[in-house]
């Protein structure tokens, strides 16, 4: 089967494997759409383990089943997880899936910019399949991933009817929170970016405030929203200025949730009489999603109250790949970019 394997953002290739062997209890899934992640350009994240075929965002048929399996059949439409809790363990029990030690060992084989994955028998027994709704396009469908990831977060955040929330970076991660907010009730969302595109796009997603991020951000917040800050920070990006920007622009009892890792080894200083003792800021993090945020997610495109289809500007073969890879990783003029492994 073909893959497109990554060596390195600049540097992904066309190539062949074979095609995975089922075992007892496995799927073997044609992918149909694969979503390139933000993580999946993240090189000091990946590079020590590089060559890799990346791809966790998937939507495809089952076309082979193992001994054991009862509950798919070939032909069934699915999407998957490639990291799943074992939902007993200490941190499990305690709702913190995503910190679970099995999540941190599982994985599609080999990963989703192939033609065929290998779904290993824990990601099905531990709940990490799930079939998509006959009105659901696969494409659509592979955005459950990156969307669970989403409802996690806000659950965590705590967003409420009436919030103003402000999510810093519109890339791809901060448009599914700017719709996720709204379909949550939000009051009022407010965008912002260090590019003109994605600032429109973001008006076009639900932001009622788009704000270049060289801007005097507190001051320009407090403009437009009654003299207050947000009630919820969102920040989407890893760069240190929008870490401070996010903690000079959330109110007293809010809450900030770093969104998105920064580069390695990066550490910010916090004033904490400023941010915790007389201001009673909460300061979070997310990473990932538990089957059951899968299912909402999938739900949420399903209702159309999370637009995914629409964020999609480019459907790309395995062969163009390394394009695609480029543009995600230059975060210019483009949002959502699906790999079709059988064009």
């Amino acid at each position: 089967m073909r893959v497109a394997m990554w060596y390195n953002n600049q540097d992904v290739r066309l190539e062949e494997m074979p095609i995975p062997q089922i075992g007892h209890g496995e799927l073997l899934v044609k992918v149909v759409a694969s979503g390139i992640c933000g993580s999946d350009v993240m090189e000091w994240y990946r590079l020590d383990r590089a060559p890799l075929v990346l791809g966790h965002e998937i939507a495809g048929e089952v076309v082979a089943i193992g001994e054991g399996i009862e509950r798919y059949k070939e032909g069934d439409r699915v999407s998957a997880a490639h990291h799943v809790p074992c939902n007993t363990c200490r941190y499990c029990l305690g709702g913190h899936h995503t910190a679970c030690d099995t999540l941190r060992r599982t994985n599609f084989d080999p990963g989703g910019f192939a033609e065929y994955i290998r779904i290993p028998a824990i990601n099905i027994e531990k709940g990490g399949v799930f079939p998509i709704p006959d009105d659901v396009s696969f494409e659509e469908a592979s955005f459950t991933e990156p969307l669970a990831c989403i409802v996690r977060g806000q659950r965590i955040a705590h967003i409420q009817p009436g919030h103003t929330v402000l999510i810093i970076g519109s890339g791809i991660a901060g448009l599914l929170h700017m719709q996720m907010a709204r379909s949550l009730g939000a009051a009022r969302v407010v965008a912002t970016d260090i590019t003109d595109y994605r600032l429109e796009v973001a008006r076009h997603f639900g932001a009622d405030v788009a704000i270049h991020a060289m801007e005097d951000l507190p001051a320009r917040l407090r403009q437009s929203n009654d003299g207050r800050l947000a009630d919820v920070v969102i920040v989407c990006t890893g760069a240190t200025t929008a870490i401070t920007q996010a903690l000079q622009s959330v109110e007293r009892g809010g809450t900030v949730l770093f969104f998105a890792p920064t580069m390695q080894g990066v550490t910010i200083p916090l004033s904490l009489n400023d941010i915790f003792w007389r201001n009673e800021i909460t300061l979070t993090t997310s990473y990932a999603g538990s089957p059951a945020d899968y299912t909402v997610a999938l739900e949420l495109i399903r209702a159309h109250s999370v637009r995914v289809k629409d964020m999609i500007t480019h459907r790309l073969s395995l062969a163009e790949a390394g394009l695609g890879f480029q543009l995600v990783a230059n975060g210019q003029n483009s949002i959502k970019i699906i790999i079709e492994p059988q064009r």
